[in-house]
């Protein structure tokens, strides 16, 4: 069960607007829907489609949920910087730790994501990240992020 459901109903950016939180540009978009920020949670999503760098045979690979992962987190902190009027910065991935992958999503899937703020020191974060394909949670992992900043 996810206990986030309720939070994935209506994206504050969808689509080609994703694009003004990250940096990355086609083909190595892997966000397409932001929900917003709640607390120390973030929320994001990913279509699996069959166009998709990281998919392979119909199904999206485990570099492919990293890089979800990665680009869930760039798009927290980029609304939390266009909020504010700010530039948008830079941001490093140092270490990916915890990561299990619990089920392959496959192409037609949403992937429903969490990136949690365990912890912020100066410009160097960690991260709990949690996806979800409807109910089922199909990945979890941790990323250490330091912001160029």
């Amino acid at each position: 069960m996810n206990p986030y459901i309720s939070y994935f109903q209506y994206p504050v950016y969808s689509d080609d607007a994703v694009l003004e939180l990250i940096p990355q540009r086609e083909p190595m978009v892997m966000v397409d829907k932001f929900f917003g920020i709640v607390d120390r949670d973030s929320f994001s999503g990913l279509t699996v489609t069959e166009e998709n760098l990281f998919c392979c045979n119909g199904i999206l690979t485990e570099e492919g949920v990293i890089e979800h992962f990665a680009q869930s987190a760039a798009a927290r902190i980029g609304f939390l910087f266009v909020q504010n009027k700010e530039t948008v910065p830079v941001g490093f991935i140092g270490a990916v730790s915890k990561f299990s992958i619990h089920a392959h999503p496959r192409v037609g899937n949403e992937l429903l994501t969490v990136v949690s703020i365990i912890q912020e020191v100066g410009n160097i974060t960690l991260a709990g990240v949690k996806s979800w394909v409807e109910d089922e949670l199909i990945a979890e992992g941790e990323l250490k992020i330091y912001l160029n900043k």
